[in-house]
Order: C-alpha cells, then structure tokens, then sequence
C-alpha cells in the first residue's frame, strides 16, 4: 500500500511530490497526459507575482508572498529558470490611481517587501517604452518571471529520482474508500491502493472530487489567450507590466519572458469545454489593441504563435486545500493565478494537513534536492556547428542555438520524452524565428536513433500540448 498517491502532475501536485519525497514514504503521482505540466501550469504567463493582489487573510495573499520568497532557492537547486523582474502596474485616469493605492494597501497587509507608487514620469524612467499616456504606476520589486513547464519538468524529475513514482497517461475513471484507505482503478488497468489522495487535479478537480461524493464544488474553465513576439522585441519591456485589474482577473500584460521573448495577453473568457484551447481573430485582436495601450511600439511583424490557456476558476471565493469530509481525501480546488507563484507554498501547506491528520512524517536521509539543467548555458562567443561531429558544438535548432548533447540529454532523463514538442519544451528547439522549419525533422531524427523507434513512429507533439498557431494562422497575426 502507498502512503499518498497525488492526482494531477501540475506544477501544484509536482511540488507537493517533491515535498513529500523528503520524507520516508511511498508516494505516486496520476496524470492522464503523456507529460508533466500540461495543462495551466503550462499554458500561463509564467510570472511570479508580488502579492499586493489578492484580499488579506486569504489563502491565495498569505501563500502567493510566501511562494514569492522561495523561488531562487528553488531556481539554484532545481535549474529551471527563474529572473527576479520587478512589476508595474500602470495607471492611465485618476480615478485608477485609487485602485493602485488599494493594492499598495493590500501588499502592505500581506507582507509584499519592495513595494511603492511611483509618477508616470519615474514609470518611464523604470520603463523607457510604456505609454505617455501612464499617470503612475505601482512598482514591486520582488515580482519576477520563471519558465513554468520547465519548473515541473525539473520537480518531477526530482521528485523521481528521490523514489517518487509517476505514471503517465493514466486516468483515475473510479476511487473507492476503503477501510483503511482507497483503491484507485485508472483507464489503464492500473490499480493504486494508498492511505491518502491528494486531489491536485486542476481544472478537473471537481470532477475528481465527485469520484468520493463531494459535490459542493464547480470548476469553470477561464481561457486566457497569449501572444508570443520574437525576441528583439523583448528591450520594450525591462519587467512585467500589468494595467489596474478588473474583476475577471490581472487584465493583458506585456513581459518579457524568462527566455526573452516579448509577450502580450491573456484576456479572460468563461467557457464551457475544460479542453477548449482554441484561439480566435477577434480575442487576439483585443489583445494586441489593450496592450498598445500600455506599449505602443511593439510590431505584430514578428509575432511568432499565439496559444491559450485555461484557468480553473471555482464557485469558492478562496482556494480549497484541505481534508475534506472523506476522512483521508485531501482537496486542492479552484487553484487559479497565482497558483504558479504559489506552487511551493502551497505544497508545504499540504504537508501540514497530512501531518495534522495522522501521516507520519519522517525524514529521508538520502533526499538530494538537486537537479542538473538540460539547457546549458552559452556564452556570446558559442555558435556551434551545424555540421560539427561534436554532440556539444553540432547544432540542432539554429534560432536558440540547442546542441545534440541536449537533446540527447533530455531524451534519456528519469521522465519519459515521446514526442517533438515535448522536446521543444525541454530544450527550446523549434521555439525561435522560424518555429521548427529548421531544426523539426533534425529533432524528429534524434528522437528515433536515440529512442531505437521508427521515424514514423515520433509524434509531432503528445496529447497534452496546447494548440500552437499553424503557419497560416500566424499570416492573421501578422496582420494585427
């Protein structure tokens, strides 16, 4: 019998894996795509905020600031990526100057360090190309940004190779309490009996909630849609730059992100399919039009892709993570932004509920908290070799420069890779200018020789990717 089996390999559910592998139990994780991170924890802004957001005494204030504050040590064990930025949020009338001093107010309360409202004169100082238009800004010091699917790639990875067991493709379709516990039947035939479930599903996690026969909770899916600009767009944005925030969430942002693309959106729809990641001419037009209005200059000409990502925003004014009235059965409902800023927090909070309902915690001295990165890291001189013998110099995806060596690396890592954009996702290859017109079939060649499969046989991307934009798709945004 397990001790915890966690449902959902999100960076949320993957963080408490980790967390839990430092102490001497067995543990797994469930996730019905064919990788880790795949759905919100992939597709968001990927920044991590301040906390001057969210209501004081809310669990969503308390574990954003204290998330905040663990990021570079996360960063410096695991190799994931994660830039300390700083934020503004910009003010364009003088009734939303009041807004800004609200949320000053609020940071104060929840802790924020660094935190100050500036004039639009000072803004423009911190931020040569926003908008004259700015009256004033409030400045964070402490926000940042970080590469979120990388983040669960390397906690997963961690995670396992401190004995965490992670089954992919598998579906909890029953959960059945049991005296001592539960016994989970997956769409694969696979049957996990453990002491607790961590419901840690997501957008999914009402669904997975009703399984026991609590019904009291109700996810709806919020889509936001991004889009993504080349890189030598990215010197119009040194931080992250939000406009004064509207009920249905942070409103359009323009950030550079961890790899130094420029990047525009979301935008907040409520939709009813969980899996609906389409984008659309006219959201992306809104998109493009709202954040000009905060940074005029960017040019549409080099935008690379547009994606979407759903939210998973619930009928509870606050987040649920606690036991629920299944004794055993721990609930992590309705997690939505900042739940990546979050993740590491939360995960410590979970550790207190299982040690505040019986679990017994002892630690494992053989926990090493490290991970080894897949990207290396190249000076400006590096230019490799398209033709080089030398897995190290030999060049696979000239745009971001990713060498054979790490691809070859993160196809043999402790996680399995099956498909081209899950190697995308690990080593930046087909992520530049020409979107994999280049490197794909090189890519796509690697993984055959490496994984002794047919080339055939290598997909273009697993069931879990989100829906990128298509060449002819990207001919609309070249328009905007």
């Amino acid at each position: 019998m397990l001790d915890v089996c966690i449902i959902g390999a999100g960076v949320v559910g993957l963080n408490i894996a980790r967390q839990l592998s430092r102490y001497q139990l067995k543990v797994c994780v469930l996730e019905r795509q064919d990788d880790v991170g795949c759905g919100c924890s992939k597709a968001n802004s990927g920044i991590v905020h301040g906390g001057y957001s969210d209501k004081p005494g809310s669990l969503k204030a308390k574990l954003c600031v204290k998330g905040n504050q663990m990021y570079e040590q996360l960063n410096n064990e695991l190799n994931f990526g994660y830039r300390k930025t700083g934020s503004l949020v910009l003010a364009f009338q003088e009734e939303e100057v009041a807004t800004l001093q609200e949320l000053a107010a609020y940071g104060e309360k929840n802790g924020v360090r660094g935190l100050r409202i500036v004039d639009g004169e000072e803004a423009r100082k911190l931020e040569p190309y926003i908008s004259q238009k700015a009256k004033a800004a409030l400045y964070c010091e402490n926000a940042g940004v970080t590469s979120p699917y990388e983040f669960a790639q390397a906690l997963a990875e961690n995670a396992v190779a401190n004995g965490v067991k992670l089954y992919l493709e598998t579906e909890v379709v029953q959960i059945e309490q049991k005296a001592d516990g539960f016994l989970l039947t997956t769409n694969t035939g696979v049957e996990i009996l453990t002491r607790y479930v961590i419901n840690a599903a997501g957008i999914h996690s009402d669904q997975v909630a009703r399984m026991v026969g609590i019904n009291e909770y109700q996810i709806t899916p919020r889509r936001g849609q991004y889009v993504l600009l080349d890189k030598d767009q990215n010197y119009l944005a040194n931080s992250v730059i939000f406009q004064v925030p509207t009920k249905l969430g942070k409103g359009i942002l323009v950030t550079t992100t961890y790899h130094g693309n420029l990047m525009i959106g979301p935008n907040a729809e409520e939709i009813d399919d969980k899996e609906d990641l389409g984008t659309d001419e006219k959201a992306l037009k809104y998109i493009v039009e709202t954040a000009r209005k905060s940074v005029p200059g960017f040019t549409m000409k080099k935008a690379l892709k547009s994606f979407a990502g759903n939210r998973p925003v619930s009928n509870k004014s606050d987040w649920i993570i606690e036991e629920s009235s299944v004794k055993g059965f721990i609930n992590l409902v309705g997690i939505d932004s900042p739940g990546l800023t979050s993740s590491p927090a939360i995960a410590l909070e979970v550790i207190e509920v299982l040690r505040a309902v019986g679990l017994d915690l002892q630690l494992n001295p053989a926990f090493n908290p490290y991970r080894a990165p897949i990207i290396r890291k190249k000076d400006a001189a590096f230019a490799g070799d398209i033709n080089a013998i030398d897995p190290e110099q030999h060049i696979i995806c000239r745009c971001e420069k990713v060498t054979e060596a790490e691809i070859i690396d993160c196809l043999h890592r402790n996680i399995p890779v099956k498909s081209v954009a899950a190697v995308n996702l690990r080593t930046r290859s087909g992520m530049g200018s020409c979107q994999g017109a280049f490197c794909g079939p090189r890519v796509r060649a690697l993984i055959a020789r490496e994984l002794n499969i047919p080339l055939e046989d290598v997909p273009e991307r697993g069931r879990g990717s989100s829906t990128l934009v298509q060449r002819a798709k990207r001919l609309e945004l070249l328009k905007m």
